[in-house]
């Protein structure tokens, strides 16, 4: 503790100290000591100088004590070239003596001692940090130990013997202990240590804890073949993290019991752990780690009549590794796990009327019961059911999900089918793998979409008023990393055609910033309820196309190669309203001519034409536009391209003259046209 001292072996010196005899006769003018060694119960002195000036008529002499070396080699204390300067004097049958003690490294620290017939007080301190010793002749194998404000950088050495890795940050001890070092006994410590603001970490930042406040009652005892420890008491306040464990303990107390022992050799060892904190958890079991405080095996039984306050005071950690960090919760649950040879192989939940809401509006589930197994080893079954759900804003009818595990997968018993948007899901087959070592989930699964409501989805996300039904199978999902890949596809039947979706991806589907990549082919759109869904006037004809490397980040396209032409169709007439050329032409900078003075455009209501082709390429918020025909071809005017090629009289044509057209720009134009914010300009 000295220098270094004071963060380590506060007692240890003050009970060697007072173990042996220094003066026994202060008529002197001076006295030298030398002893090769001296033992005590906890400690060894080596090389002990001991050098007293006392002139005959003063009343006190000068004490020098110094060691070349201290070890208790039990409590993890080494230190060198020890010094004890200080003035003794005998007072009422006392011996006292009060001065500075200072180690090979580090400030000094004032150390004194009262000596006595019956028995010998001492104490240590700096500032207000003081630890004081008392010792009794009655009782010669108790020494009674009293900490106030003592930092709890002192006890940094004693920590390491039964955690190397713990570093002690910050903190102060407050308490009293009794040790007992009997002959042919075990060395015992007993008694109450309350800590406040204690900070601790790991070299690897694994473990740590900051603002921890407690007070508990200690049973320490070390023998040659272990050391053994247990500990009850309140924990009051702080946060600490394990792993991927973070714990934000409450303002009220949370009780803990501990039991452990340390073999010599291994690593600690907890055949009893208590948690108590109110109906939040309740915890009760059993652990053991390596001698690198790795987990090796965990038991554990856990109850909580109220789960709300659970994802902040305990799961934070892990939610957060899956975009979760602010889930909402309600409900009661009770669980238990199991780890072996430092894997989980064992783990169920019984949940009951749980409620789980994302912030983000991602998902919801209402009324969850049922008991969830999962096993590493041999098969288990369970099942887990809920009354209603949400996901992104899209709602879903009651189900059931009969579950089994074994060999650390959990799977589907049979298929499941979920109502929703007025049609259904069907889970076709679904395995999850648990994460293992260096690989997180994986998840797979076969999804089949029957005649969902395409109006009610559209209505849920905003779109305008589509009309038609969803329906498709993929075969095989698989998510792992954030990534969910798709096999298959989806079919759409919209405005008497369809819209066929593949190369179906999503990343981070519920974490920041979603994306989503598909390829999308149009076949056969009805243009005329196409274009009176989005009141963009009225376009009559057949419509095909394509949307290739569609991405999508946070739902907002970021890329894709599109290409959408009309296709004639038999019996189906090819017309274009005035107001829809308005539009095309507002919305992508083109103009239009005609064989007829422009004048007399106005005086029409729609006009023919041959055939309608557009082309955007969109990379980084530029779409490079293309139509019918390049530049070059006899129906395009120079450096422009055809977008509508007309028919007939009045024979109009439609050009396109800005190639790069800025991305948000063509959005908010597009959003100005369909809420009719656009004048028509005849030309």
């Amino acid at each position: 503790m000295l220098g270094r001292m004071p963060r380590s072996m506060l007692p240890l010196l003050l009970m060697t100290c007072m173990q042996f005899a220094c003066v026994d006769n202060a008529s002197a003018r001076a006295m030298q000591a030398h002893f090769a060694r001296v033992t005590t119960s906890v400690a060894v002195l080596q090389d002990v100088q001991v050098h007293l000036d006392w002139p005959a008529t003063a009343t006190q002499g000068d004490l020098v004590l110094t060691a070349a070396k201290l070890d208790a080699s039990d409590l993890g204390y080494h230190y060198r070239n020890l010094t004890w300067k200080c003035p003794l004097r005998r007072a009422r049958g006392h011996w006292l003596c009060d001065g500075n003690l200072q180690s090979e490294h580090g400030a000094p620290l004032r150390f004194a001692v009262d000596l006595g017939d019956t028995g010998s007080d001492a104490s240590l301190s700096r500032g207000a940090a003081m630890l004081s010793m008392q010792r009794r002749s009655a009782t010669p194998d108790d020494t009674i130990i009293d900490l106030t404000h003592v930092p709890l950088t002192w006890s940094q050495a004693l920590l390491a013997r039964g955690w190397q890795a713990g570093r002690l940050k910050s903190g102060t001890l407050d308490g009293r202990l009794r040790v007992r070092t009997p002959k042919s006994l075990p060395l015992q410590v007993i008694g109450t240590l309350a800590f406040a603001n204690a900070a601790v970490d790991t070299p690897d930042a694994t473990i740590a804890g900051d603002h921890l406040g407690g007070r508990f009652n200690i049973d320490y005892r070390k023998t040659p073949q272990q050391a053994t420890v247990a500990v009850d008491g309140p924990l009051l306040g702080g946060e600490f993290l394990f792993g991927n464990a973070y714990v934000a303990l409450p303002g009220t107390p949370v009780n803990l019991h501990l039991e452990g022992r340390l073999p010599v050799g291994q690593g600690w060892q907890l055949p009893t752990i208590t948690w108590r904190d109110g109906d939040v958890l309740m915890a009760d079991g059993s652990a053991a780690f390596d001698s690198q405080t790795n987990l090796q095996s965990l038991d554990m039984r856990l109850h909580s009549r109220n789960i709300e306050p659970l994802g902040k005071r305990y799961l934070s950690g892990w939610l957060a590794l899956a975009g979760l960090g602010d889930l909402q919760m309600s409900g009661a649950l009770d669980a238990s796990m199991r780890v072996v040879g430092g894997h989980l192989t064992q783990a169920s939940a019984t949940l009951h009327a749980v409620n789980l809401l994302d912030p983000k509006g991602r998902f919801r589930f209402d009324g969850i019961d049922g008991t969830p197994r999962f096993s590493a080893t041999q098969p288990v079954s369970g099942n887990l059911q809920w009354t209603a759900g949400q996901v992104y804003g899209l709602d879903f009818g009651a189900a059931m999900l009969p579950i089994d595990s074994h060999d650390g997968m959990v799977q589907l018993r049979n298929a499941v089918n979920v109502p929703a948007l007025g049609g259904s899901l069907g889970f076709d087959h679904m395995t999850l793998r648990t994460p293992t070592a260096g690989a997180g989930a994986d998840i797979r699964f076969g999804l089949t979409l029957h005649d969902l409501d395409v109006g009610q989805l559209a209505h849920t996300m905003h779109w305008p008023a589509f009309q038609g039904q969803l329906s498709g199978r993929i075969p095989n999902a698989h998510y792992a990393s954030e990534r969910l890949e798709l096999d298959g596809g989806l079919t759409m039947q919209l405005f008497g055609g369809s819209v066929q979706a593949s190369s179906l991806s999503m990343e981070r589907p519920f974490g920041v910033a979603p994306s989503l990549t598909t390829d999308l082919v149009l076949d056969n759109i009805n243009l005329q309820s196409l274009t009176g869904v989005f009141d963009f006037g009225s376009i009559t004809g057949r419509l095909s196309g394509h949307i290739n490397a569609l991405r999508l980040v946070d739902w907002t396209a970021t890329a894709f190669d599109a290409e959408l032409h009309t296709v004639p169709v038999h019996g189906v007439r090819q017309r274009i309203s005035q107001r829809a050329v308005q539009n095309i032409s507002s919305v992508g900078d083109t103009s239009f001519t005609s064989t007829l003075q422009s004048q007399l455009i106005g005086l029409f209501k729609d006009f023919g034409y041959r055939r309608i082709g557009i082309t955007c390429t969109l990379v980084n918020q530029v779409c490079r536009m293309g139509g019918l025909h390049s530049s070059d071809h006899p129906h395009s005017e120079a450096g422009g391209f055809t977008i509508v090629e007309g028919a007939g009289i009045p024979h109009l044509t439609v050009v396109g003259f800005n190639r790069d057209v800025d991305w948000p720009t063509l959005l908010e134009r597009l959003t100005a046209v369909s809420r009719g914010d656009v004048k028509p300009i005849v030309k």
